[in-house]
Order: C-alpha cells, then structure tokens, then sequence
C-alpha cells in the first residue's frame, strides 16, 4: 500500500519575486477542454468532439498590500504578468518530496481589495486570466499549453503539430 503525495508547503513567485511569506493561500488553475456533443446520421449515440482548452485561471490571495502585484493592473499584454507556484509534494510513506510547479503568464482580470476593519485582518485576492500554462514535477514537463503558440504539449507529445502544420505555423 501507499500514500499519496500532500503539499506540505509552497512559495509562489511574481516575475521572480518571491512572496514567501506573503500568499497564504491559492487556487491553482483548472485544466478543462471545451466539448460539443455531435450525433449525425447511422450514429447510436453522440461523441463529445473536442475544440480545445478553456480559460485558464489562477486565484491567489495576499495576505495584504502587494504594491508590485497592485501595479500589474491593466497589463496591456495577456502574458505581461508570470507567476509560478513552486510546491513541495512529500510522500508519508516513504519521505521522498517531489517538487511541483505551475507556471503561468497572462494578466490579472481582478483584484478585491476586501472589506477593511480596524484592528482586522486585510486580505486581496487576484484573479489572473492566462495564456500560458505549465506544469512541471521534479523537473519533468508534465503539460504545457501555449495558446499563442498552439502548443498543446502533453506527457511529452505536442498534439497539435500537425494542425500548426497545416495551417502554415
């Protein structure tokens, strides 16, 4: 038998600035492929025909004024703002730890700076729509989505080669 890896503890960084300290929480993105139903004549049933990804989306809190991130607003670039999540992933069976990371780039959409309270505690969280999405475990790229670039990489195989090739990219 064996235990799955937990997160024992994570950093997240702001075009290379560490917040050690300063994130107390996030919601890593959530991959999700946009599907249509298609039933056409002599099928039994319908199949979900894939059209690609999502929108992808970090959210992230700071536990207070994050003047750098504050800044960011209104990014004129959908990759202007880079963020990656370095976690440490550790198996209690066997000690062994695994370091994860997600890399993004893209822009915030929104920022709540919160209620305020004297004497309170003051948090803002950052909504960061991306286009540009990795995830990387002990060194190993796992999945890597470049809208932009139409790299759909996936366990090592970028499945729309062929369709950047023929459409001349």
């Amino acid at each position: 038998m064996g235990l799955p890896r937990k997160l024992k503890n994570f950093n997240l960084f702001n075009d290379g600035v560490s917040y050690i300290g300063l994130v107390p929480e996030l919601t890593l993105p959530k991959l999700s492929r946009k599907m249509e139903e298609y039933q056409a004549a002599g099928m039994t049933g319908p199949v979900m025909v894939d059209f690609g990804n999502e929108a992808i989306t970090l959210e992230w809190t700071a536990g207070g004024l994050l003047e750098d991130a504050l800044k960011q607003y209104g990014a004129n670039k959908h990759h202007a703002v880079q963020l990656r999540f370095a976690g440490a992933f550790q198996n209690d069976d066997t000690g062994d730890v695994s370091a994860v990371e997600v890399t993004v780039r893209g822009r915030h959409k929104e920022i709540d700076m919160g209620s305020v309270k004297q004497a309170s505690d003051t948090v803002h969280k950052f909504t960061t729509v991306c286009s540009y999405y990795k995830l990387t475990v002990d060194g190993n790229v796992i999945i890597e989505l470049d809208f932009m670039g139409a790299i759909d990489n996936v366990g090592g195989t970028d499945r729309n080669t062929d369709i950047r090739k023929a459409i001349g990219m």
